[in-house]
C-alpha cells in the first residue's frame, strides 16, 4: 500500500508550515485583541510574521488624505527617516499596482522584476541570497486601503501562495481596524481644518481693522490696540455696558503672539463669590458639595493664550486677594487643594464702573487696582462717536438682513435723524437691537422711522411738533414715502410716481404740499 502523503517527509513539511501558520493567525489575534489600532499594534503583527514565518520587512502602507499615493504607516525594522520619506504612487511600483488593482502579487526573484523600484530593500539579503516578495491589497469590499507586504529568501520549494493566503488573513483580520483608523484620521484633519477656518474668521472679525468705526476717538481706541497686543501687559479696558469691551479684548488677543492660543472670558459679574473662584481657580474632587470630580478652572484652560476678566470690578475681597497673587506670581491653587500651579496667561481685564471711587470707598483693593490699571484702554460712549452711528447701523442692516434673508438696501433720512438725534444710553449694543427689530418689520428693503422703537421717535428727531395731530403724522408718513422714491429716481418725478403707482400731477402736488424740493435729489448734484 501506498504510503500517505502526510507520513511523507513532503507531507511533513506541509503540515507543520500549517500549524506554524495557525500559530501565527492566534498570535495576531491575541495583538489585535489586547488594544485598539495603533501604530505598536501593527509593529507587533510584522514582528510576528517575522518571528514565526521568516517573512522580513514586512511594510504596511496605507494611501494618502488625497487617495493618490501610497505612504508607509510601518515596516519592519525600518528608519523612521526612511519610513517618512518613500511614497509611491498611484500604480507606481509594485505596491502601487496592487493598489490600483486590489489583486495579490508574488514576485518569485525581485532581481528579475523590472516593476520593482528597489527603494526600501536590496534585491538580495547579506548573505547574496535571492529574495521573493509579497504584496496583499487591504481592503473592506471594493475599497482598496493600502498594502501589506514582505520579503521572503528565494527558495524553488516554497510555496509563495500559500504565503499570499497568509497574508491575505491577516489584512482582513486588520481590515476593520485601519478603515475606522482612516475614519478617525480624516475627522480629525477635518476638525483641524475646521479649527484653522473658524479662527481666521475669528481673526478677522475681531482684528481692530474690522470694528466699525472712524470717529477720532475710536481712532484712538485702534492706536493703543497696536502699542499693547504685541506685549503681555496687563491691560483694563474701561467704558460703559455696550461699547464693546469684549470686541477689543479679542483684538488684542488676535494682534497677539499669543493669538494661536485660547481666549477665554470670565464674566465676574454673572457668578456668586463661591463660583466664581472655582470657575476661576478650578477645584479637586470633594472640595465642596457638588464636586464630584477635579476640574480644570478658567485660568489652566488659558494656559498660553488669554483670559478675560469681564465687570472685575465686581469681584469680592478674598477673591480680589487671590487675583492679585495670579498677576503678580501667575501662581493658584485650585479650590480644596494645596497644590501650588503655575501658568503662562495674559490677563485683560473690563470694567463699567469707577474704580477710583471704588478704592477711596475701600470695596476695591489699591494693589489690585494699580496691578490691573498697567495700560488702561477707555471706549467713548456711543453718544459721543455721532460720526459712527451711521456706519454701525450700515453694518448693522447687513447683518441682519443676511440672517432674515431679507433685501433691505438702505436706511431713510428721517430714520438716520432718529437715531444721530438719540443718545444711546445702551450704546452700541442698544443700537443693533434697534436695527435688529427694523429689519424684522421692514416690509419693502427700506428702513423707515416708524420702524424704530418708540424711545427713539422724538419731536426733535421726527420732525414732528408736540404730539402731532392726525394729519402732522400723516404728512411725516408721506413725506418719508415721497422722499425715499424721489432718492432711488435720482429727483426725477414722473419716474417716482411710476414707482409709488400714482400720477405725476398728484405726487408733484404732494412734493408741493409737504414742502420738498426734488431736485435735491437729482443725480450729479
Amino acid at each position: 500500500m501506498t504510503e500517505s502523503s502526510v507520513d511523507s517527509p513532503a507531507g511533513t513539511d506541509v503540515a507543520e508550515r500549517h500549524v506554524r501558520e495557525l500559530e501565527t493567525l492566534h498570535a495576531i489575534s491575541g495583538v489585535l485583541a489586547a488594544g485598539s489600532l495603533q501604530k505598536q499594534v501593527l509593529v507587533e503583527i510584522l514582528d510576528v510574521l517575522h518571528d514565526q514565518l521568516g517573512m522580513t520587512h514586512g511594510t504596511l502602507m496605507l494611501l494618502s488624505a488625497g487617495g493618490d499615493e501610497l505612504v508607509i504607516e510601518v515596516g519592519h525594522d525600518l528608519p523612521e527617516r526612511k519610513r517618512q520619506a518613500v511614497r509611491y504612487k498611484m500604480g507606481e511600483g509594485i505596491a502601487g499596482r496592487v493598489v490600483q488593482t486590489g489583486k495579490p502579487a508574488i514576485v518569485p526573484r525581485i532581481s528579475q522584476e523590472p516593476l520593482f523600484l528597489d527603494r526600501l530593500h536590496k534585491q538580495r539579503d547579506a548573505s547574496g541570497d535571492e529574495i521573493s516578495f509579497i504584496c496583499v491589497p487591504i481592503a473592506i469590499g471594493d475599497e482598496v486601503m493600502g498594502t501589506l507586504s514582505a520579503d521572503r529568501i528565494f527558495n524553488e520549494s516554497a510555496s509563495l501562495d500559500e504565503d499570499v493566503r497568509v497574508l491575505s488573513i491577516v489584512t482582513s483580520m486588520i481590515a476593520g481596524d485601519v478603515h475606522k483608523h482612516r475614519e478617525l484620521a480624516a475627522e480629525r484633519r477635518a476638525l483641524e481644518e475646521e479649527n484653522i477656518r473658524l479662527r481666521g474668521e475669528l481673526e478677522d472679525r475681531f482684528c481692530p481693522e474690522n470694528i466699525i468705526g472712524n470717529s477720532s476717538a475710536m481712532r484712538e481706541v485702534y492706536m493703543a490696540i497696536h502699542q499693547v497686543a504685541s506685549s503681555d501687559t496687563t491691560v483694563l479696558i474701561r467704558g460703559a455696558s455696550g461699547t464693546g469691551k469684549e470686541l477689543v479684548a479679542h483684538a488684542i488677543h488676535y494682534a497677539s503672539p499669543r493669538a494661536k492660543g485660547s481666549f477665554v472670558k470670565v464674566n465676574c459679574a454673572a457668578l456668586s463669590e463661591n463660583l466664581l473662584e472655582s470657575e476661576l481657580f478650578g477645584h479637586e474632587k470633594g472640595a465642596f458639595t457638588g464636586a464630584i470630580q477635579t476640574r480644570k478652572g478658567r485660568l489652566e484652560q488659558a494656559d498660553g493664550g488669554t483670559l478675560f476678566l469681564d465687570e472685575i470690578g465686581d469681584f469680592s475681597a478674598a477673591t480680589q486677594v487671590k487675583l492679585l497673587r495670579v498677576l503678580q506670581e501667575r501662581e493658584f491653587e485650585r479650590v480644596g487643594s494645596n497644590h501650588t500651579q503655575r501658568v503662562n496667561v495674559r490677563i485683560i481685564t473690563a470694567t463699567n464702573r469707577n474704580l477710583e471711587q471704588a478704592v477711596e470707598s475701600a470695596i476695591f483693593r489699591q494693589d489690585l487696582y494699580y496691578r490691573i490699571n498697567v495700560f488702561p484702554i477707555s471706549l467713548p460712549p456711543l453718544r459721543d462717536r455721532k460720526d459712527d452711528i451711521l456706519l454701525l447701523a450700515d453694518h448693522f442692516v447687513e447683518k441682519y438682513s443676511k440672517t432674515m434673508s431679507k433685501g433691505v438696501r438702505r436706511i431713510s433720512t428721517p430714520a438716520i435723524n432718529m437715531m444721530v438725534a438719540y443718545h444711546w444710553p445702551g450704546n452700541v449694543r442698544e443700537l443693533e437691537n434697534c436695527i435688529e427689530r427694523a429689519v424684522l418689520l421692514s416690509t419693502d428693503g427700506v428702513i423707515h422711522g416708524h420702524h424704530l422703537p418708540p424711545t427713539l421717535q422724538t419731536s426733535d428727531a421726527s420732525g414732528t411738533v408736540g404730539e402731532g395731530t392726525l394729519q402732522d403724522r400723516v404728512d411725516l408718513f408721506e413725506r418719508d414715502i415721497i422722499v425715499d422714491a424721489l432718492k432711488r429716481s435720482g429727483g426725477n418725478v414722473a419716474q417716482a410716481a411710476r414707482d409709488l403707482r400714482c400720477t405725476s400731477r398728484i405726487l408733484r402736488y404732494k412734493v408741493h404740499h409737504l414742502g420738498i424740493n426734488h431736485k435735491t435729489y437729482c443725480r450729479g448734484r
